[in-house]
């Protein structure tokens, strides 16, 4: 594939791509790439108010986009999001599920609620929107699941987490064969350290322990996206690309 192919800004013109929790961190990210290779972009997570401001800077700058209120969470409000995204633009050729919640509780005091609050939001809610948005992808499409390494190597008391996203690696692989008829290609990306926050509170050993030299960035996970979504890479699917900076592949050794 001709390199620069990847700028072309006719690829996404008019395509029409959803991305769960948009409003900040990877989400964020992801729909302003999107956006600036002239998607129509829906913005849907369930924190409205940063939502709406980030949908007022990208209609500012000339993009499409629209914010709507997204618990994923909640079977009826993914309905919903579907069904305005469709009205809104007439169909759907990209997902992106990056919805999720994180966080760590004690193994002897993790509850059902909190078991089932997590697997919720994380995996049953981008098997629902995949669900969902795969009837509206009438010419093909591609599906995204954010899944994370912890899907493959973990830190004490983070079972509920840990169990979300290998749930999504193992759901990338069945979807992509069940969705295969309709020419979607279904592929989830697990970052490892991705800063979200303030980059000068990060100190050097945060950046040296990694191969690449660095943590990793937001936009690091967006050019993943705008890769794996475009049309000339079709061939993957099923697959999940970790993006880390190496660190899962580096052996720890403590002397």
């Amino acid at each position: 594939m001709n390199t620069g192919q990847l700028h072309n800004k006719e690829i996404y013109k008019e395509k029409t791509v959803i991305v769960t929790g948009a409003s900040n961190g990877i989400g964020r990210a992801v729909a302003k790439a999107f956006a600036s290779e002239h998607a129509r972009v829906i913005l849907a997570d369930v924190d409205e108010p940063t939502g709406r401001k980030l949908e007022q800077s990208l209609v500012a700058a000339g993009d499409t986009a629209f914010f709507i209120r997204t618990d994923v969470s909640d079977p009826e409000s993914i309905h919903q999001m579907i069904t305005k995204s469709v009205t809104k633009t007439g169909g759907i050729d990209i997902l992106i599920n990056n919805a999720g919640i994180a966080g760590s509780t004690s193994f002897d005091e993790l509850t059902v609620d909190e078991w089932d609050k997590v697997l919720n939001t994380n995996l049953r809610g981008a098997f629902l929107c995949s669900q969902e948005a795969s009837r509206h992808m009438t010419n093909g499409g591609a599906i995204i699941n954010m899944a994370s390494t912890r899907a493959s190597m973990s830190e004490p008391d983070w079972e509920a987490y840990a169990a979300s996203k290998g749930g999504l690696v193992s759901l990338t692989h069945a979807m992509a064969l069940s969705l295969a008829p309709k020419r979607i290609t279904v592929n989830a990306i697990s970052p490892g350290w991705i800063h979200t926050r303030d980059p000068k509170n990060l100190r050097d050993i945060d950046h040296s322990q990694h191969p690449a030299g660095r943590v990793g960035k937001p936009r690091d996970i967006a050019r993943a996206c705008l890769f794996l979504c475009h049309p000339e890479n079709r061939f993957i699917t099923g697959e999940q690309l970790v993006i880390d900076g190496g660190m899962t592949r580096k052996m720890i050794y403590e002397h």
